[in-house]
Parts: C-alpha cells; structure tokens; sequence
C-alpha cells in the first residue's frame, strides 16, 4: 500500500493523517507538491485523473480516491478503534454527521476563505446559521455521533479552514462547539 498525501496539509489529506494517527496506522506515504504541480504529472495523471490527493494504490495496483473511501477501506482492515460506527445505527449516524459537516461546514468554510466580497459574506452568514445547529447537536455528547469518529474529523478540518486567515471566531454561546474544539485540538492527532 502506498498513500499519495500533499506535503502542505491541504484539508482533505490532513482529514486521512488525522485518521491514521487516531488509528495508529504507519502506512508509506508519497508527498506530492500540488504547488510545484505534481499532480500533474503524467504517472500521477495515470492513477487519479482528477489529479487530486489523498489516493491510496494497493499492492495489486487499484487506486482508491477520495477520502471516504479510502477510510473506509482502511476500516475494514483495521477496525480498531473504530471511527465509522459498530453496527447499522451508530455507522448510519457517523456518515450523515460527516456529510453533514463536510457540506454544511468545511465547503461553507472553503467558499468563505477561498472568495472575496458578496460570496464570502454569504458563506460567513450560512456557516454561522449552520454552526448553532452543531452546537445544538453536541449537547450532552463529548463527540458528534458519540464515540469519537470520522464525523469529528470533518467537522475540525471545516473549522480549521474556517479560521484559515484568522478573522473567524466561534461565537461564546456555542457552548458546546468551544468546548468540543477545545478537546479536538488537545488529541495527538489534531497536530498530525
């Protein structure tokens, strides 16, 4: 197995080494500059013709794309500790607190950072509709779907994308976000 990752923690690589880290997985790992254009290469072009990362190739030479799946697979593989869930149910909730963080969080987060002026200002205005929502949803629980998991993951990356450029700040009254961030970022694997 080798993990194609960016060398500048881009959020969707950082998701999957923050996956390994809570994992313990020691997986080889290719770095690939997306800003030298790597990506672009035709032997990179060859396995993901996105050219984007993470890809995970295993040996036989199938590449995986895209997060979701690459964690999934390694799930299989590796379940312990499990981060998509036990049973029907708690893997139900882990996929739709994931979607919904990555979607109503980290794209609203991304389009807020990433554009200027009337775009940016709409994005800010949704992520701040959408977060009280989260909050709301981390009553009573120390993570999103109840155990720690996949879900978590995405909703810091969204976060930290947020706070990209240092003019982002959780509201005080989301009592629950702050303290949820809070022991997010005191997890080994939040640095990884």
């Amino acid at each position: 197995m080798l993990l194609y990752l960016d060398t500048k923690r881009a959020p969707n690589p950082r998701k999957v080494r923050i996956y390994l880290a809570e994992k313990n997985l020691d997986i080889p790992i290719k770095e690939i500059d997306l800003y030298a254009g790597e990506q672009k290469t035709p032997e990179f072009l060859a396995k993901n013709p996105f050219a984007g990362v993470p890809i995970l190739e295993l040996d036989d030479g199938t590449v995986l794309i895209e997060t979701l799946p690459i964690m999934e697979y390694l799930e299989e593989l590796y379940p312990d500790p499990p981060l998509i869930g036990t049973d029907p149910v708690s893997r139900a909730l882990v996929r739709s607190w994931e979607r919904r963080c990555e979607i109503g969080v980290y794209l609203t987060a991304s389009r807020m950072v990433l554009s200027k002026g009337d775009v940016s200002d709409q994005a800010r205005r949704i992520l701040m509709h959408r977060l009280p929502l989260v909050n709301d949803g981390l009553e009573g629980k120390d993570w999103l779907a109840g155990n720690f998991s996949i879900a978590d993951i995405m909703l810091f990356i969204g976060l930290e994308t947020a706070h990209h450029r240092g003019t982002f700040q959780l509201d005080p009254a989301w009592n629950n976000l702050a303290r949820w961030y809070d022991a997010m970022k005191a997890r080994p694997s939040a640095s990884a």
